[in-house]
């Protein structure tokens, strides 16, 4: 930028109509500040990049190699060079840059899931995907308290009862949980009709344990469950963000869901994927921790669906 200025540049590839300001792009005002530095490569794809940020994510490393007539793997260095541990790396960054931006100040594109928008290519959804449930993975692992995590292993294993709470896309969650626990014979409910939910926890002894899953922790049905449970003497366990919620406060133990949350809600995939990756290790460590009998019911079960 100078003089408080935006930069407008005229494209020679006609992808651009407007000027964009890059005030709000940091990788961006990278390049803009760093040219001088470039070699003549590296600045033929500095200016395509300039000229066409909303659009970059379209090629791969060897089509934009192919487009502006020098090497792959000059392509690669210099996103290495932006600090980058490759191309798609620096797509990826580029894009959530220009996802950011507002609608008159980016191109008309319509975005489907997060950085997933219309005009990506099919290898491109599939690798931000990958990313974005990798990165949930990553973050939900990585931030696991697991001195909880057998709190929450012991309260289910020495329950009476174990109930199981959720509702919109966790309720899926919640399903799984509980077909797993099944499996291996612990007394399990589950219900889909949150006045339902309401009722059985009303139910609940000190002997029983109520699991509610609520990546936002701010619906009313699960709180007033939750609350409801809790005045029975029954233990809560929240698998849930890091956002200060009701459902935080009620909670005796919280196992931590993390994904994006200024771009996800409660039916996203990396919200799903962060669920999911907290419910298969609470039924790995179960069973791992648990009686030889309930790992004989997984045999079980096994021989007899073979005779189906």
């Amino acid at each position: 930028m100078r003089g408080g200025m935006p930069y407008h540049f005229t494209p020679t590839s006609g992808l651009l109509n407007r000027a964009i300001d890059y005030r709000y792009m940091r990788h961006i005002n990278t390049i803009l500040h760093n040219k001088a530095l470039f070699t003549p490569g590296e600045r033929k794809i500095a200016d395509f990049i300039l000229e066409n940020p909303g659009r970059v994510k379209q090629f791969s490393s060897p089509e934009l190699a192919e487009v502006l007539g020098i090497s792959q793997s000059s392509i690669i260095k210099f996103a290495q060079k932006l600090g980058f541990k490759g191309f798609t790396n620096f797509k990826i960054a580029l894009v959530e840059e220009w996802g950011q931006q507002s609608p008159e100040r980016k191109n008309d594109v319509a975005y489907i899931h997060n950085e997933i928008n219309s005009e990506d290519t099919l290898p491109e959804i599939a690798e931000k995907l990958l990313m974005e449930k990798q990165q949930a993975l990553r973050d939900t692992t990585s931030s696991l308290d697991f001195k909880k995590l057998q709190q929450v292993v012991d309260l289910i294993r020495e329950a009476g009862r174990v109930q199981i709470i959720a509702i919109g896309g966790s309720s899926l969650i919640a399903k799984d949980l509980a077909y797993k626990l099944m499996k291996i014979g612990y007394p399990v409910m589950n219900e889909m009709d949150s006045h339902v939910q309401i009722t059985v926890a009303q139910s609940l002894t000190a002997k029983d344990v109520q699991i509610a899953i609520s990546f936002s922790g701010k619906r009313r049905e699960i709180q007033v469950a939750a609350e409801a449970a809790k005045a029975r003497g029954a233990k809560i366990i929240a698998l849930t963000s890091l956002l200060q919620s009701p459902l935080r406060q009620v909670a005796d133990i919280t196992l931590d869901t993390l994904a994006d949350g200024s771009k996800t809600h409660s039916s996203s995939i990396a919200v799903r994927t962060a669920q999911h990756t907290l419910i298969d290790l609470l039924f790995v460590c179960l069973l791992q921790q648990g009686e030889e009998t309930r790992r004989e019911l997984i045999d079980q079960s096994r021989t007899l669906v073979e005779k189906l």
